[in-house]
């Protein structure tokens, strides 16, 4: 495993829409593993392989309950809504305020070329939402109420 370099808003790879992953081999697990590994050194809940360079639908996501690694993602229901602050590992030190569904439901491959429903909500949800954006070229700020702030820390 190993880390990637996490691209950074302005560069041109994360406005372009994904192309379907056709093949699970062992280079697109591998993929997967270092984008876990990334994510995990980024202190992040998401990650979706055009931030690491790589234009395939796939999106790795750990929101405290294990890594979920989502190949060729779709959402097929949403419900609800929530409003809350949002970051990005392409945004580093950022966020804003957006609006998402608070129920998500979504089909995707996993590693083992099986099909698999998951169903989410809250922090799980717009986890889904904002990674399964990146996949068709948007980023979270263009979805964002009022302005972006910096991101403040408590010790």
């Amino acid at each position: 495993m190993a880390i990637r370099q996490i691209r950074i808003l302005g560069d041109p790879i994360l406005n372009k829409k994904c192309k379907e992953v056709k093949v699970i081999d062992e280079k697109l697990v591998e993929l997967a593993d270092d984008m876990l590994e990334t994510m995990y050194e980024a202190n992040g809940v998401g990650l979706a392989a055009p931030q690491v360079g790589i234009l395939k639908r796939m999106v790795v996501i750990d929101v405290g309950d294990g890594p979920i690694v989502m190949i060729n993602p779709r959402i097929i229901e949403t419900s609800g809504s929530q409003t809350g602050d949002e970051g990005c590992l392409s945004y580093p030190g950022k966020a804003g305020t957006v609006t998402r569904p608070n129920y998500v439901k979504a089909v995707f491959t996993a590693e083992d070329g099986e099909e698999y429903e998951i169903e989410g909500e809250e922090l799980l949800a717009r986890a889904i939402c904002h990674e399964l954006d990146h996949l068709d070229g948007h980023m979270y700020v263009e979805k964002v109420e009022g302005s972006v702030h910096d991101v403040t820390y408590e010790e």
